[in-house]
C-alpha cells in the first residue's frame, strides 16, 4: 500500500475513513429527514385540531337550516296532497339523495392512503438500503 507523503496515512485507511464518514453524513441527514417528517406531520395535525371547532359548529348550524329546509317542502307538498304521502316523499328523496352521497365518499375514501402508502414504501426502502450500506 502506497502511503501518502504528507500524512503517512495509507491511501486504503483514508478511503475507508471517508466511506464512514459518508455513511455517518447519510444516516444523520436521514434521521434529519425523519425528525423534520414528524415535526411537520404534528404542527399539521395541531392546524387540523384547531380548526376542528369552527366546522363543527358551523355543520351545526347548517343541519338546522336543512332540517328546515325539509319542513319547509313537506309543508309546501302538504297543500297539494295528504301530509303523510308530503312527508314520505321528501324523506325517500332524502334517502335516496344520502345514499348517493354515501357511496360517492367511499369512492374517495377508499383512494386516502394511496400517496402514504408509497411514501412508508419508499422510506422503508432508503432504510434498508443504509442499512446495507452500514459497516
Amino acid at each position: 500500500m502506497a502511503s501518502s507523503p504528507v500524512s503517512g496515512v495509507t491511501d486504503s485507511g483514508s478511503v475507508t475513513s471517508l466511506l464512514t464518514r459518508l455513511m455517518d453524513d447519510a444516516l444523520a441527514l436521514a434521521k434529519n429527514e425523519i425528525a423534520l417528517a414528524k415535526t411537520e406531520a404534528r404542527n399539521a395535525l395541531r392546524d387540523v385540531k384547531q380548526s376542528i371547532a369552527p366546522f363543527a359548529i358551523a355543520a351545526g348550524v347548517l343541519l338546522a337550516g336543512m332540517l328546515t329546509l325539509v319542513a319547509t317542502a313537506v309543508l309546501a307538498l302538504s297543500e297539494v296532497m295528504r301530509p303523510w304521502q308530503a312527508a314520505l316523499i321528501v324523506s325517500v328523496v332524502l334517502l335516496i339523495a344520502g345514499w348517493l352521497l354515501l357511496k360517492a365518499g367511499q369512492r374517495k375514501f377508499a383512494h386516502l392512503g394511496e400517496d402514504f402508502d408509497r411514501t412508508q414504501e419508499s422510506l422503508q426502502k432508503d432504510a434498508t438500503l443504509v442499512a446495507r450500506r452500514t459497516p
